[in-house]
């Protein structure tokens, strides 16, 4: 897998705006005459954009890259847009479509029976994993089986890009696969978002029948995207979801309050069209579970997540959690420490509770047990309610902020485009930090919130060390 300098870059600085994209055959949506996956090679190998760099499997795990062909839908509809989600669709054109698909799978006797299959995001230019990368440590040590899907037409021919910075042009930003690797992909073909739709739903449906897993046995297919994949699969779980019954439950991390629209053959689907929608929430008649996981960025803010709140159900649960911000140091890594926002990006509890999550959906969907209820982050008058210290009242809580440190917050420390969605993390005064006591009576609240949140079951109890581990008693005085 490649990484330079300049592709990570440009992937922390823009992984997290929002495209995004559309889905069938018109006598059977979801079902396709096309070949099967066949394995793609050559070329400078398998490329996904992460601020991370390459992703390291375990012993015994697989990672290859497959070519899925055939024959992809539009969809219309015939009811307009409702605002709760009840949308009819209906197939309209098709076209030939050939995308790909990167398949990250354990050893059959680790396999858990569930396979993830992420929409990926395409909000800077270039197809990346943000779910994976929050997710990797409960998908690793779950057993799952993770699909990356290029659903986009901007990931592989190339397209306006969602926002640029100077290295955009260094690190291929909008030029699609076929451009950046012409002998490994210059065989994909896209024909606009408005398929992508469809697409998304026959890569489901071969990671169901086995054909992307080699020797695997799925018993469960899970749809899960972040960001503007949230907003696409806001529109899937709607309106493309009933005709196909192409999945088992959805994970809709970090969608803001409106959905994807249903795209034009031939064209991508533009941001502004996805974040200035109607607000639209998740249907209730929908047969399987929705877990719709939201930072404090998400619900109020530039993306306004606000609006498009509704009840939990027997199939639906909505997590809002403090402190957190919609992309943070955590999926950003090192890089985190390049970017010039008025100070430290959001350093919260983001990725443990989409961990949690993701455990909790898998757990819902294979026994039937729904995912704990949480309170929402409270809001008066359109803002957030905060605490003395400045962080916000509500949510789901960690002792990051309960027992703080430092005000961990979704709003950024600057104005800039690029920095609007990471949050900021600013120091308390020493004189706050001295009302604790002494640095036992810190990590005992500090240890006592944390085994609420365990308890809770928000956070995992194989991630409580690493929760405990984010302490910071040295930042009290002696």
């Amino acid at each position: 897998m490649r990484s330079t300098p300049a592709r990570v870059a440009l992937i922390a600085l823009t992984l997290c705006c929002l495209l995004t994209a559309c889905s069938g055959s018109d006598d059977d949506p979801g079902e396709d005459e096309g070949t099967g996956p066949t394995a793609l090679t050559g070329g400078d190998g398998i490329f996904l954009a992460s601020a991370s760099g390459a992703t390291e499997l375990p012993d015994g795990w697989t990672e290859e890259e497959l070519l899925l062909e055939g024959t992809a839908t539009t969809y219309t509809s015939t009811n307009g847009a409702p605002r709760d989600g009840t949308v009819a669709l209906e197939p309209g054109s098709e076209a030939l479509f050939a995308t790909r698909a990167v398949v990250r799978r354990p050893p059959a006797a680790d396999f858990n029976g569930t396979v993830l299959v992420e929409w990926l995001n395409v909000s800077g230019g270039l197809d990346a994993d943000p779910d994976f990368s929050y997710l990797r440590e409960e998908i690793l040590r779950g057993g799952y089986a993770w699909v990356g899907v290029s659903a986009q037409r901007i990931g592989i021919e190339g397209g306006p890009v969602a926002v640029g910075i100077p290295a955009g042009d260094a690190a291929g930003a909008g030029k699609g696969l076929k451009a950046l690797d012409p002998e490994r992909y210059g065989d994909l073909l896209h024909p606009g978002d408005a398929f992508s739709y469809d697409i998304y739903t026959q890569a489901a449906a071969a990671a169901r029948d086995g054909a992307l897993l080699d020797d695997l046995e799925p018993e469960r297919v899970l749809a899960v995207g972040e960001s503007q994949s949230g907003f696409a699969l806001t529109t899937y779980a709607n309106g493309v979801q009933p005709l196909t019954d192409a999945f088992d439950g959805f994970l809709l991390h970090s969608r803001g309050g409106a959905q994807a629209p249903l795209g034009e053959p031939g064209q991508g689907i533009d941001i502004a069209s996805s974040i200035l929608g109607d607000p639209v929430t998740v249907r209730t008649d929908l047969e399987v579970p929705v877990l719709t996981l939201e930072t404090e960025s998400d619900v109020v803010g530039v993306l306004n997540y606000l609006p498009s709140r509704q009840p939990d159900t027997d199939t639906f649960r909505l997590w809002e959690v403090a402190g957190t911000a919609h992309a943070d140091r955590h999926l950003l890594g090192e890089v985190a420490d390049t970017l010039d926002c008025g100070g430290p990006i959001n350093d919260g509890p983001h990725h443990l509770v989409a961990k949690a999550a993701l455990r909790a959906l898998d757990a819902w969907v294979r026994d039937g047990f729904a995912p704990p209820k949480a309170e929402l982050l409270e809001v008066e008058d359109g803002a957030y309610r905060r605490s003395p210290d400045g962080i916000v009242l509500g949510g789901i809580r960690t002792p990051l902020v309960d027992v703080p440190v430092d005000v961990l917050s979704g709003e950024p420390a600057s104005d800039e485009l690029t920095c609007l969605l990471f949050g900021s993390t600013r120091p308390l005064p020493d004189a706050r930090l001295a009302a604790y006591g002494d640095r036992a009576s810190y990590l005992r609240r500090f240890e006592a919130s944390a085994d609420a949140a365990v308890a809770a079951g928000f956070v995992l109890a194989e991630d409580r060390e690493a929760l405990l581990a984010m302490a910071q008693p040295d930042r009290l005085p002696e």
